[in-house]
């Protein structure tokens, strides 16, 4: 099986590279970024020279290089766009330009090409904010509040409908918050501990009591090898650890193994329009396609807090003042 990665570089693209190469054992990985901000080479160094590996620096919005690199995929899988709410406020063109207009040139390819499976990754954050006990179902409204959520969900739309007017076999993934290890140091998590490291304050938005439900980086990946290998084309699927906990707990948490004083804690403003509460059911993918969330929380976090640890050498080089910033979202990217 050949692979097309969109945004490989990245987060979760660079996991999904590495654990689909000790899972899936596939033929051929070919990875398309842009090395934008979220892109870090130094991600995937260990493979660069890979017989099974091809790097082609571009943005998805080529349309003549999207099309020779898909010409051989039996697959793609589309990681690739600007992900953080705080730059989406303060600069939300560019997610308009890479996240709508670069997802629609990769689906003009895919539907003049004769891949199997086209796997849109998505987010929670297109619903919007949860009521108390409510949990969104895949067919729940979409109601995006940033710049962000709206061109994903725009994103999606547009994948939706290529499925259903010229038969691009899609399957959508709409995840919760990822975390682990390769996670850029502007994400709650990562730049909690690395400002814990530094002994800097921690700045948390608001009252803290914002609810996110945590996913570890690598049960995702899982969820994505079974969208593969039995995801229905059309389909969408949640995909939800159910680990609802504030962004404070959360804070406090790393504080804790770190063993830092809780009065690192800074509150401040809040970013505009700012969703309270995440929460999906992911019964659907349970149900269909057997996946599971394998790692507890406490055990993921702590090994996430570990990773950091020991890798100094991975983010210090990636420090700036607008990812220490306690507002980002007030900073012009």
């Amino acid at each position: 099986m050949n692979i097309l990665v969109t945004g490989g570089l990245g987060f979760i693209g660079s996991n999904y590279i590495l654990h689909a190469i000790k899972n899936s054992k596939p033929h051929r990985i070919t990875n398309i970024d842009s090395m934008s901000f979220g892109s870090n080479p130094e991600n995937l160094r260990e493979i660069e020279n890979a017989d099974f590996y091809k790097f082609v620096r571009a943005e998805v919005n080529d349309a003549s290089i999207v099309r020779d690199q898909m010409a051989d995929a039996d697959v793609v899988v589309h990681f690739a766009a600007e992900s953080h709410v705080d730059r989406s406020i303060s600069d939300p063109k560019r997610f308009l330009h890479s996240n709508i207009d670069g997802t629609f040139t990769l689906l003009e390819e895919a539907r003049r090409s004769k891949v199997s499976k086209f796997i849109h990754i998505s987010t929670d954050e297109v619903y919007g904010s949860a009521n108390s006990g409510e949990t969104f179902l895949e067919n729940s409204p979409l109601n995006p509040s940033s710049p962000y959520s709206a061109s994903k969900a725009a994103a999606e739309m547009l994948a939706l409908a290529y499925h259903k007017t010229y038969g691009v076999p899609i399957v959508i993934l709409r995840c919760t918050n990822n975390f682990g290890p390769r996670q850029s140091p502007e994400k709650l998590i990562p730049k909690t501990i690395i400002r814990a490291l530094l002994g800097l304050r921690i700045p948390v938005y608001g009252s803290g009591q914002q609810i996110r439900d945590w996913i570890h980086v690598l049960d995702f990946c899982k969820a994505i090898d079974l969208a593969i290998e039995k995801g229905v084309n059309g389909n969408i699927y949640n995909v939800s650890a159910r680990n609802e906990i504030s962004n404070l707990e959360m804070v406090t948490r790393i504080l804790n193994i770190l063993k830092k004083n809780s009065n690192l804690i800074e509150f401040v403003d809040n970013r505009p329009g700012h969703d309270f509460r995440y929460s999906l059911d992911s019964s659907r993918i349970t149900k269909e396609l057997g996946w599971k969330s394998e790692r507890s929380l406490s055990v993921a976090v702590e090994s996430t807090v570990e990773w950091y640890v020991q890798n100094e050498n991975w983010w210090k080089p990636l420090l700036n003042e607008r990812i220490l910033s306690p507002t980002p979202w007030k900073e012009k990217w």
